[in-house]
Parts: C-alpha cells; structure tokens; sequence
C-alpha cells in the first residue's frame, strides 16, 4: 500500500471542528494529500459527520459529484477525480463473507483511494498501514462541536 499522507499536513492530530463546515475541511484537507492505495478507516457514532467529512474528503480529490452514504449499496464508486474514490459504509455487513462477494481486494489494492465507514466491522480484513480518522461528538462543548482524531 502506498502511503502517500503527508504526516505533517494532517496526520498524528487531533481537529476541533466546531461545525459541520469544520468537518467538511479536514475531510478535504485529508483528501487533497491522499494517493492511490490509501485506506481511510472511519469511525464515528451514528451522527458525528462521517459523510460529511467523506464529502469534503472528495472534494479534496476533485469530485464533484454528489457524495451521499452508500448504507444500502455498501460501496460507491467515484471517478471524476484525480484518482478514484471507493466509499464503502459497511454498517449493514452481516457477515464477512459480504465482502468477498463484492470484490473488495479489487477496490483495497485498486487504483484507487478507499474510504471505509465503520471500518471496526470488517477489522479482520484491513490491510496493515491504513489511516484511522475518529470523529467524536463532545457534547460538554456544544452540540456542534467534535474532535477529528487523525492516524497512521
């Protein structure tokens, strides 16, 4: 896997975003510096910003087609970008077996860039090397705000 992250642009931080256009950026910032290879693991409760953060992530990669959760397809493919985007939301994954079925080494070592919702589910299936991105609601600071926790 190609880890084409430039660590000191995002990686290893942790981000307050304070509202939804916060989380838009820092998912375009993430973007903007990914490459073809790169595994984004996103993690998050039902609500924090996953796919808003995975809008501004495509942003970063010069899509601008509209990006929505892919909950009841489990991928979506993007390729007007600078390299393609594979959207996975393995939320509804029963069984592990799912991902075989929809060729998923083809996307994780494709050409492309994957960014994986709720990648905790399908653990036993990563590839060493992916780039975690946590996104917590603290809601002690308001209702908005969030900590973005970006690794490698």
């Amino acid at each position: 896997m190609n880890n084409g992250i430039n660590k000191g642009s995002i990686c290893d931080e942790v981000i307050e975003s304070f509202c939804e256009k916060d989380t838009f950026e820092t998912g375009r910032r993430l973007g903007e510096c990914c490459n073809s290879g790169d595994i984004i693991l996103l993690e998050g409760n039902l609500g924090v910003g996953k796919t808003v953060f995975t809008k501004g992530f495509g942003k970063g990669l010069g899509i601008d087609d509209t990006i929505s959760s892919p909950t009841f397809t489990i991928m979506q493919i993007y390729n007007t970008g600078r390299i393609p985007l594979y959207h996975f939301d393995v939320y509804r994954i029963a069984d592990i077996a799912e991902m075989d079925e929809i060729g998923y080494e083809d996307y994780f070592f494709g050409s492309g860039v994957c960014i994986i919702e709720w990648a905790g589910l399908i653990e036993e299936i990563l590839p060493k090397g992916c780039i975690s991105v946590k996104i917590e609601k603290k809601l002690d600071r308001g209702y908005d705000y969030r900590t973005i926790s970006v690794s490698n």
